[in-house]
């Protein structure tokens, strides 16, 4: 399973041992920004974010909350989710783009860690796939820029495409699937599969 696409290199480091990857989606995934429910900042646009989680603004008064300096959290940079948030939002979708995380990011293992940390700190904020939102979190709505309408991450909104934040999950295999591989890709796409995937806070592609 992977949250990302894989990449040319990583294609051709695969085909060096004789791997073909093939790449199946089968869901989709909404990123939540979250703040700790005592922040009364409800709602972002992409390019604040941007400047948020460069570093270019650094206190919750310049986005009409209380005086706190703004404490970043994110996944590892080894994490699809870190990846995916990077070249989406900090860079737009540029790939001439060369931003990055402030210096200042807290780089944590996991979503839980992050939720943890929100929940626990006025002033942060993080990113985690919608499934990890609980009453501890605050979850932002977003806006694509100041003109489009902002838009609460809720599996309809991802569905519809009107949260901005949202990003395919795949699965790969060497190849074209083939025997048992093949019916577990079969069963995840089916309705019961998809089911499944709903139940456990993702989006399904298949109704």
């Amino acid at each position: 399973m992977s949250s990302r696409n894989i990449k040319e290199k990583e294609i051709a480091l695969a085909k060096q041992k004789g791997i073909n990857p093939n790449e199946i989606e089968v869901a989709l995934d909404g990123l939540a920004v979250v703040v700790n429910p005592n922040n009364p900042v409800s709602s972002l646009a992409i390019d604040q974010l941007a400047a948020i989680f460069t570093g270019r603004i650094t206190n919750w008064k310049e986005l009409g909350g209380k005086d706190e300096k703004i404490v970043l959290l994110s996944r590892e940079v080894n994490s699809g989710t870190h990846v995916y948030f990077k070249e989406h939002v900090l860079r737009k979708n540029d790939p001439n783009s060369k931003e990055e995380f402030a210096p200042s990011a807290l780089m944590l293992s996991s979503s839980q860690a992050i939720a943890d940390e929100v929940a626990g700190n006025s002033a942060a904020v993080g990113y985690y796939g919608m499934g990890y939102i609980s009453k501890k979190q605050k979850p932002l709505s977003i806006a694509k820029d100041e003109k489009s309408e902002y838009e609460a991450p809720t599996i309809e909104n991802v569905i519809n495409g009107k949260y901005p934040i949202s990003r395919p999950l795949f699965l790969y295999t060497n190849g074209a699937p083939e025997g048992l591989v093949k019916k577990f890709i079969d069963f995840t796409l089916s309705k019961e599969g998809q089911d499944i995937v709903l139940a456990t806070d993702f989006v399904p592609i298949n109704k």
